[in-house]
């Protein structure tokens, strides 16, 4: 078993990588073109590449500049670092290998895509119709847990179950008592009852379903989702003036971002020869 010693320095290596990954390449090869401000085993830190890396330190600092001494010993703390893990051989323990690879897979999407992140604007208009056709909705449920995979005879005893409460409701029993005494879940205390919830923050087949009720008091036949089976109560839809806008805007822009995401990576798969074993795939 690897050491946590191990674990921990590898995690600090990456952690100076994530910082200035550009770097990593640069304290290999001394610079024959400025003065020689520091040399560490061999490799040089020239005056240009310091005063470039002391002026990008600015950016993290509003009230008092850094010492230029500090930064300086800095550079040389992590060069002095960053060889003895070469000494080591850390460059070959699997759990550096993955944490650069992240650095790198973090690298290559900010080159690639982040020009375009920095082109996408969600204006007052776009997010007012986005969010009139996917409101928060405030739902309560009656919950019978069954997994995707569940036997037969399981699935059976669930719809039999479900069938049951569906009949206790036409006989008037009041949905949070119903929800109460036989729902599954953490909600079952609370009368079945979610609170709001974004479209993002149910699964789609629950959402569309409680959408589709329209006037809250409706409550909707049994609902599948991974999770199990469902009777939604919709109870309230929040309005625009009273739904957290921002967080709207915040959501139409993640939307946008994934497709950029999407249409790179599809990119890379079609370039690319994957195989997959999709037998050994199984929930």
């Amino acid at each position: 078993m690897r050491s946590k010693f191990s674990t921990r320095l590898a995690a600090c290596i990456v952690t100076s990588l994530c910082f200035s990954l550009p770097a990593l390449a640069e304290t290999a090869k001394p610079d024959p073109k400025g003065a020689v401000l520091a040399k560490i085993n061999g490799t040089t830190i020239s005056l240009e590449d310091f005063n470039a890396r002391y002026k990008e330190n600015l950016k993290f600092f509003q009230f008092k500049a850094p010492a230029k001494q500090a930064v300086l010993d800095d550079l040389i703390k992590r060069e002095l670092a960053i060889q003895e893990a070469k000494k080591l051989g850390l460059e070959k323990d699997p759990v550096v290998i993955e944490r650069i690879n992240t650095v790198l897979y973090q690298a290559v999407l900010d080159k690639q895509l982040g020009k375009d992140l920095e082109k996408i604007t969600v204006s007052d208009d776009e997010a007012q119709a986005f969010y009139r056709k996917n409101p928060e909705v405030r739902t309560s449920h009656i919950f019978v847990a069954l997994r995707p995979d569940a036997p037969a005879d399981q699935e059976s005893a669930a719809k039999k179950r479900m069938a049951s409460i569906q009949e206790s409701l036409k006989q008037g029993a009041s949905f949070a008592e119903v929800a109460q005494n036989k729902s599954d879940g953490p909600a079952a205390a609370m009368g079945g009852d979610i609170d709001y919830k974004t479209k993002d923050s149910l699964d789609p087949a629950y959402y569309q379903a409680a959408l589709a009720l329209g006037k809250p008091g409706k409550v909707s036949g049994v609902v599948r989702t991974p999770f199990g089976l469902h009777l939604i109560k919709l109870t309230a839809v929040r309005s625009w003036e009273d739904a957290d806008q921002a967080m709207v805007k915040r959501q139409i822009f993640d939307e946008k971002r994934t497709v950029l995401f999407e249409k790179y990576m599809d990119k890379l798969r079609r370039d690319a020869k994957v195989q997959i074993n999709a037998s050994l795939l199984k929930d």
